[in-house]
């Protein structure tokens, strides 16, 4: 028997993946339901279609964080459990060559950030994060202490291309312009890197010579609004396994990697 699961959603603009996902509960298509919606801004569209549904919002002001750093030169209030050197070492979003002050500006809001995401979402105590349209890195500090178990994540990320192609803001975008003749999207379980963490399912389309940038963006986010409540539904059945691959290429040395596996229904 399946266990209804609570769903907290992040989202920074209009909100049709979460109104796919709100839609998918209310049809029984997914055994759970949103229990809140934040953003990183007031004015995102989605946190009326979730007030639509009498979901409680919440709006953690990422833009105003940076502003106070810059405008004191740095001293700002930090959490008390922040050590910057641990989380520069733990995430994979900037290269070695970055400037450490940049990195160091990055890491240090969004942890103040992460720090208000947090204190926000713990009273709903939810099964899973989706982040559905959240234009935000999400760094090892709230990492960690949200996936508590590193073996089962609980935040999953929809990404418009087909990873680990074309990571970033504008996947569609990049497809696109690239000429690829297939576009698609992923949902994956996120990590210590930009849309770098294990897949679990991917849908596809043709791109064809009469296909515009818009047309490619309504025929993935038609997609989207398929595969990402059909992944939630995996969670609430726990069929979602990671698991730790290793591969030898040629006479390299051995990678590994994460994966998704799918279980099958008991």
């Amino acid at each position: 028997m399946v266990h209804p699961i609570r769903i907290g959603a992040l989202i920074s603009g209009g909100g049709t993946n979460l109104q796919a996902i709100m839609d998918a509960c209310a049809q029984g298509r997914i055994d759970g339901r949103m229990v809140f919606v934040g953003a990183d801004v007031a004015g995102a569209g989605g946190l009326q279609r979730a007030a639509n549904h009498a979901i409680p919002t919440f709006v953690v002001d990422y833009e105003a964080i940076i502003r106070q750093y810059r405008e004191s030169s740095g001293k700002i209030a930090v959490p008390p459990d922040f050590d910057l050197e641990e989380i520069r070492a733990k995430q994979h979003l900037f290269g070695p060559g970055t400037e450490s002050s940049r990195v160091a500006a990055f890491l240090t809001t969004r942890a103040v950030a992460e720090m208000h995401l947090l204190a926000r979402i713990a009273p709903f105590a939810p099964d899973l994060l989706v982040l559905a349209g959240f234009m935000r890195n999400l760094t090892p500090y709230f990492i960690d202490r949200f996936n508590t178990d590193p073996d089962a994540p609980r935040i999953m990320n929809i990404h418009p291309a087909l990873l680990p192609a074309f990571p970033g803001v504008d996947g569609y975008g990049d497809t696109f312009r690239y000429g690829c003749k297939v576009g698609g999207c992923t949902v994956h379980f996120i990590d210590y890197g930009e849309d770098s963490g294990p897949i679990i399912g991917q849908r596809c389309f043709p791109i064809t010579e009469a296909d515009s940038l818009d047309s490619v963006k309504e025929k993935g986010l038609a997609r989207e609004w398929e595969l990402y409540p059909q992944c939630i539904q995996y969670f609430a059945e726990r069929r979602l396994q990671v698991v730790t691959m290793t591969h030898t290429i040629g006479h390299g040395a051995p990678v590994k990697r994460r994966v998704v596996k799918i279980a099958e229904m008991v």
